[in-house]
Order: structure tokens, then C-alpha cells, then sequence
């Protein structure tokens, strides 16, 4: 059995949900609410349950997820709507999808510049996330001293700062990032070194 197929039988309905203006998808069915928070997936706000674009995209294609509005039936429709509001989408699936096919609970970063908190296995609503992960594709440029004051926050608050890198092929590498301190170089005495 594969993962994703491992993914679905967790699910025991069919989970309908509404695309809303702000590609967020809206479900409204009080027990599929309740299915998918015991999973960690979606938030509440005020009385509407909400998933996230990369949450429902991971649903569809595992699928559990039927969009009933704009004529979107499978993961290429919403794939290709979603774009047009967030070209950084597949590099968030791609990372979502790999760390929920590893047990993970993985839920909206909160600032630096992160892209999602990740729960150990069996942690979630028990602990708190214990990983902050960036998302990047393999070859892009990243400001390091940007990246060095985020990890440096991260590290402050006693979590693990990960990046996850996506090789062209959709592979996802994932490195741990610490800060370094480089001591100053002082001249020296070309005899003390001998």
C-alpha cells in the first residue's frame, strides 16, 4: 500500500468543500469538520472551517476532496486555478505531500519568512511544533543574512529550523539550518603559526 493510498483510508467520508475568492476551501459539513481537525487539518475562523490551498490540493490528490463550485473535479483543475494566485503553490505541495506522507501534521508557518510548522509524529495538540520549515527550489538564490536572523528567532524559541529543498524532479532534501558565528581573523605572526 502506498502512502498517499495509507493517507486516504485514514478519511471515512468523502469530504465535500466550496473554493472561496481568497483560494481558501470552505467546508461546511460539521462531521467532516471534525474529521479533519482530529487529523490536523484546516483551522476554524469565527464560525467557517477553512483549509489551506496546499491542504486541499493534498486531499484532492489523495483523494478525499471534492471541490463542488467552479468546475474543478480533479487535482489538475485546481492545480491550474490555483496558480494564477500563488506561483510558489507546487513547491508547498510538493513539501506538504512529502512531509503528511511521512506521518507529519504540518500546519501554516507563523512569520520568518517560514512556510509551515511541523508537528512530530504523534505530537500534535499535545506538544508544540518542534520544526519551522522554508520551502526552496533547488537553484534559487536565498539572502543568507535574511535566512541567518530567521533561524537565529527560530532557535530562540527552542525549535529546529529546516529547509526543504525541491530537486528539479520534485524530489524533496531536507537540511537542518544552524546559525554559525565566525570568529574574527586576526592578523598573525607568520613564526607563531610555524
Amino acid at each position: 500500500m502506498s502512502r498517499e493510498a495509507d493517507q486516504s483510508s485514514e478519511f471515512q467520508n468523502m469530504i465535500e468543500g466550496v473554493l472561496t475568492k481568497k483560494c481558501l476551501i470552505k467546508i461546511d459539513d460539521t462531521r467532516s469538520q471534525d474529521q479533519l481537525r482530529n487529523k490536523g487539518y484546516g483551522e476554524k475562523e469565527d464560525n467557517s472551517y477553512f483549509l489551506e490551498t496546499y491542504e486541499a490540493l493534498y486531499l484532492v490528490y489523495i483523494n478525499r476532496l471534492i471541490i463542488t463550485n467552479r468546475n474543478i473535479s480533479e487535482f489538475s483543475d485546481l492545480l491550474e486555478y490555483v496558480l494564477r494566485y500563488d506561483e510558489e503553490i507546487v513547491t508547498k505541495f510538493l513539501v506538504y505531500r512529502d512531509l503528511r506522507s511521512r506521518g507529519y501534521v504540518v500546519k501554516e508557518g507563523f512569520g520568518f519568512g517560514a512556510d509551515f510548522r511541523v508537528y512530530e509524529r504523534g505530537g500534535y495538540e499535545k506538544k508544540l511544533a518542534k520544526f519551522v520549515v522554508f520551502c526552496v527550489n533547488e537553484g534559487i538564490k536565498v539572502k543568507v543574512g535574511e535566512l541567518s536572523k530567521s533561524v537565529r528567532e527560530i532557535e530562540t524559541m527552542g525549535k529546529n529550523a529546516i529547509a526543504a529543498v525541491v530537486e528539479r524532479r520534485g524530489e524533496v532534501i531536507y537540511y537542518k539550518l544552524t546559525n554559525m558565528k565566525f570568529k574574527e581573523n586576526k592578523k598573525q605572526d607568520a613564526t607563531q603559526v610555524l
